[in-house]
C-alpha cells in the first residue's frame, strides 16, 4: 500500500483532482528541523450529479486527546468510495497532529489549543499556521464544516451535536436540520462568549453550515459516539445528494428525535466554588429540577467534615459535568441546558 504523498507547500494541493487522494501536509517545527505531518484526504467524487452539491469538510483531532473524531474520520478516509460520491469531501483525522501524537488537549510544540487558534496566522507558531491553512485553503472548497469533539479528560458530555446562536434565520434553520442528521439525544446551542478562536465559529462567521459535537469523554473511544459521528457524516452526504441511499435512524431504539437545548449564556457554565473531589449524584443527560442535589464536593484535609452540597441553579438537562474526580476552584463543574424551540 502506498504512503500518503507529502506536501511541503499547501498551495500545491490539487483540490480538483478526481478520485481519492491521501496526503501528509508538512508544517515545519518552530524551533527544530522537522515537520508535523497533518493527514489529509481529498475525495472528488466520480459520480455525476444533476444537482449542485455543497462540498463537505470533516475534522477530527482538533484536540489531541479526543479520540472519537480521529477514529471516525480515519474510517471515512478508508471507507468512502469516490465511485459512489458526488462532489468534494475533505477529511482531516488529526488536525493538531502533534497534540494527537502526545495524547494532549493542546500542542506540545507551541502550547496552543488548536480550537482557540482561528483564524490563524501564516507567520505564527505551528498551530496558528495550521489554522490559517484550514481557513484559507480548506474552507473555500466547501460549504459544510463538521468538527468532531469529545470531552477528553476534562468534561463528561451527554451525546450531542452543537452550534452557536446564529443570527441569520436561514443559516440557523439549515444548521439545525443538518445537526439532527447525527440523531444524537441532544442538539446543544452553546455560548460563543466562553472562548474565541474556535474552528466552528470561524466557519459560522463565513456563512457555512458548521456543526460541532461531543461524542464521548474520558480519552476513550466511545462506541455510541463513533457510531453517531460516522453514520451522521454519511447521513449528511446523503442529505445533500453526495452519497446514494436513504437517511437512517442511527438510534432506532430511542423513540424521540434529537432534543434541542440551549446553554448560550455564560451563566449556564457553573464554576466550582472551591477545589475538591467531585462526587456526582445524577447521570449525564438527566433532567433535573431547580435546587435538586446533583453532587457533593469533598475536602479530604479533614475527613470528618461535611461535604459541600451542589444544587441545580435551574431546571433543565444536565449536558456537561466535570469528569475527573479532582476539580480546581473556578473550573466549570456542570452545565444545565434549557429546552429550546427550533
Amino acid at each position: 500500500m502506498s504512503q500518503p504523498e507529502v506536501i511541503y507547500s499547501p498551495s500545491k494541493i490539487d483540490f480538483e483532482k478526481p478520485g481519492k487522494h491521501h496526503y501528509h501536509v508538512a508544517f515545519h517545527h518552530d524551533s527544530s528541523w522537522g515537520y508535523s505531518l497533518v493527514p489529509l484526504t481529498v475525495i472528488n467524487g466520480l459520480k455525476k450529479s444533476t444537482d449542485s452539491v455543497p462540498g463537505v469538510a470533516v475534522f477530527g483531532g482538533t484536540h489531541g486527546n479526543e479520540w472519537e473524531g480521529q477514529v471516525t474520520v480515519k474510517r471515512l478516509c478508508h471507507d468512502l468510495d469516490p465511485a459512489e460520491i458526488s462532489g468534494r469531501v475533505i477529511l482531516v483525522p488529526q488536525l493538531s497532529e502533534s497534540a494527537c501524537t502526545a495524547n494532549t488537549r493542546i500542542s506540545p510544540l507551541d502550547g496552543v489549543n488548536m480550537n482557540r487558534a482561528f483564524p490563524g496566522n501564516p507567520r505564527g507558531s505551528i498551530s496558528y499556521r495550521i489554522a490559517n491553512f484550514v481557513k484559507t485553503r480548506i474552507f473555500p472548497q466547501v460549504r459544510v464544516v463538521i468538527d468532531i469533539h469529545a470531552g477528553g479528560n476534562e468534561g463528561g458530555f451527554a451525546l450531542c451535536t452543537s452550534f452557536h446562536p446564529i443570527p441569520d434565520p436561514v443559516q440557523r434553520a439549515e444548521i439545525n436540520q443538518v445537526a439532527a442528521l447525527f440523531d444524537t439525544p441532544f442538539m446543544l446551542v452553546y455560548s460563543s462568549d466562553m472562548s474565541s478562536g474556535l474552528l466552528p465559529e470561524e466557519a459560522e462567521k463565513e456563512g457555512k453550515i458548521a456543526i460541532g459535537g461531543e461524542f464521548g469523554y474520558g480519552e476513550s473511544v466511545n462506541l455510541n459516539g463513533v457510531r453517531h459521528a460516522y453514520e451522521g457524516v454519511k447521513n449528511v452526504l446523503r442529505h445533500y445528494g453526495m452519497l446514494p441511499g436513504e437517511i437512517i435512524r442511527i438510534d432506532p431504539h430511542r423513540p424521540s428525535p434529537p432534543r434541542l437545548v440551549d446553554a448560550s449564556n455564560l451563566e449556564d457554565y457553573i464554576p466550582s466554588p472551591r477545589t475538591g473531589i467531585w462526587e456526582p449524584l445524577v447521570e449525564l443527560g438527566a433532567d433535573v429540577e431547580k435546587d435538586e442535589l446533583i453532587g457533593r464536593l469533598h475536602d479530604f484535609s479533614d475527613h470528618s467534615s461535611d461535604p459541600l452540597e451542589i444544587r441545580a441553579h435551574r431546571r433543565g438537562a444536565l449536558l456537561m459535568m466535570h469528569f475527573p474526580a479532582h476539580i480546581a476552584k473556578g473550573v466549570t463543574l456542570f452545565v444545565i441546558a434549557r429546552d429550546a424551540k427550533p
